[in-house]
């Protein structure tokens, strides 16, 4: 049996004045945590985990589809595969 797990890191600028409705809406998404946010100048650092990419992929453009959201960037990713050892 194998695992997988893909980790990423993005920076979301968003309209500022709409900052906590969009950090709400990223906090509600699977997988997804606002880390740390700075409303003043509308961006978001924001951690999001899944066990496949696809499932990564769309998460992310639901992230772009949030109406403020002004853009999306991909700054990390990280795929990890877990098997079971053989003796």
């Amino acid at each position: 049996m194998q695992a997988n797990w893909h980790v990423c890191g993005l920076v979301v600028q968003a309209q500022p004045h709409n900052i906590l409705d969009i950090s709400n809406a990223l906090n509600a998404l699977s997988g997804c945590e606002v880390a740390v946010s700075d409303a003043e100048h509308g961006k978001l650092v924001v951690v999001m985990e899944a066990a496949r990419s696809d499932v990564l992929l769309n998460q992310i453009e639901s992230a772009r589809n949030i109406a403020g959201v002004l853009a999306v960037s991909l700054v990390y990713h990280q795929q990890d595969e877990q098997g079971e050892e053989t003796p």
